[in-house]
């Protein structure tokens, strides 16, 4: 049993905070208010001066394992969340092999049985991530798969993207897309813009984004209105049209998110995205830290820390993420953590890989950048990296109530601390020597601390 003294605790589901104590037991959030230290307990926080809200949830995570190790693993992966609040990560599917068989799958959700935190996995849309033929993804929701994605490479094929669309509402999971045409892109990683010019780099032009997010926004849009017809029919008083569309709804029952957009980075994706929601689409998208943070001009002066994809946009492309968040266009924050090795972050910017590490930065960013800076109030900030991630994935975490999972962040929301050192295998982060605003002071999952300062 754990009790947590006089912090101000956060329940992004309600949007409130107030201060109060927190006792855990079994896993659980057993109670919270004003709660006496009667010596019952294994362990008493202090929390005075911190907030206490839900775990962070990050659905967009690299932890290479299986095949790529060097770079990160899924133990230390683990232990570079903990260290940044997150108690559930979502790990993506490209790995060597890839996630699109039950073996691999599998190896990757025992591994992460071994940690201290909730490490789920997506398993890829098509085999090999070659976007040609649809994996089993009804074996693999059975095996465990949290949702698909092919996330490193973008579907081209349209009429696949639909098919996996209504699969994805039949077996109620998420579909995440990577959205870049590579038709349209010369060099991945660098913006085409000025400072691409300046390098004597073509780059990455914000229309390889727009032109595949407003494509499979129509799409969602298409199933999402098919699934409501379905649902509609079901419920129709019409015996035979009831009872074609009872037929068609045991399918079709999903009431979620179908397609989540991946790490939005230009303002006329983000219109494409605020358009569909309006017109019903069942649809998400996530942004990364380093986007709503960084602009291009950062390649200047980090040279491939600075490298994406998708690419660190202008101000103007910087300003519409932050609006989105604030308007709710953006459902949530995801690191995209992408660890890489220094030899390979050493290669000329044109050959080097794209990604940067998130986990242990994203917290701070957020507060530093979004709530200081007032564009989000600290509950704003919690639904966008816990509930509204746990919704995604059909969690049942992300909130502060009595009776939901002990799985906590508390950190200092006025802390300053300099980025120098990461608990991650890789070190590829252009925040290294910059002082942030938050930090995190203890990790708890499943009623047990994970991280602790």
């Amino acid at each position: 049993m754990i009790l947590i003294k006089n912090g101000r605790v956060i329940d992004p589901e309600n949007q409130t905070e107030r201060q109060a104590d927190v006792a855990l037991d079994e896993g659980r959030i057993a109670k919270i208010g004003q709660i006496a230290d009667d010596g019952g307990y294994d362990k008493v926080i202090d929390a005075t001066g911190c907030v206490v809200a839900p775990g962070l949830v990050d659905v967009h995570v690299h932890f290479r394992d299986p095949g790529l190790t060097y770079k990160e693993d899924i133990h230390t992966g683990a232990a570079a969340a903990a260290a940044g609040g997150y108690t559930t990560v979502v790990c993506m599917a490209n790995t060597k092999p890839t996630v699109d068989n039950v073996e691999t799958l599998r190896y990757v959700i025992e591994e992460g049985k071994k940690t201290p935190i909730h490490v789920l996995s997506a398993a890829a849309v098509t085999m090999g991530l070659k976007g040609q033929q649809m994996t089993d993804m009804r074996a693999l929701k059975a095996a465990g798969a949290a949702g698909f994605t092919d996330d490193g490479i973008p579907l081209m094929d349209e009429e696949l993207v639909r098919q996996a669309m209504v699969l994805a509402a039949e077996l109620d999971v998420p579909l995440s897309f990577h959205e870049e045409n590579p038709a349209l892109i010369k060099n991945n990683g660098i913006h085409h813009g000025a400072v691409s010019e300046r390098l004597g780099i073509y780059g990455s032009p914000a229309e390889a984004e727009d032109s595949l997010v407003e494509r499979d926004c129509r799409i969602a849009l298409e199933v999402s209105q098919m699934v409501e017809s379905v649902s509609q029919m079901a419920e129709s008083g019409d015996m035979a049209s009831r009872e074609s569309g009872a037929a068609l709804s045991d399918n079709l029952r999903g009431k979620g998110v179908i397609a989540n957009i991946q790490h939005m980075s230009s303002r006329r994706a983000v219109e494409s995205v605020r358009q569909a929601k309006a017109r019903g689409a069942r649809i998400s998208a996530e942004v990364t830290p380093h986007h709503f943070t960084l602009t291009d001009e950062a390649v200047l002066a980090h040279g491939t820390l600075a490298k994406m994809n998708p690419p660190l946009r202008t101000e103007a492309d910087r300003q519409a993420l932050i609006a989105a968040l604030k308007d709710g266009t953006i459902d949530m924050i995801a690191t995209d953590h992408a660890p890489h090795s220094p030899e390979e972050k050493a290669k000329p910017l044109t050959e080097a890989p794209s990604g940067i590490i998130g986990l242990e930065t994203a917290l701070a960013l957020g507060v530093t950048e979004l709530v200081e800076k007032g564009y989000l109030t600290m509950p704003e900030l919690m639904a966008k990296m816990s509930l509204n991630p746990a919704r995604l994935y059909r969690l049942d975490c992300g909130r502060m109530a009595e009776g939901a999972p002990a799985d906590i962040v508390i950190f200092d929301p006025k802390e300053k601390w300099t980025v120098e050192r990461f608990h991650s295998k890789s070190a590829n982060s252009p925040f290294v020597g910059r002082t942030l605003t938050g930090r995190v002071r203890w990790t708890i999952c499943g009623g047990e601390i994970v991280w602790q300062a």
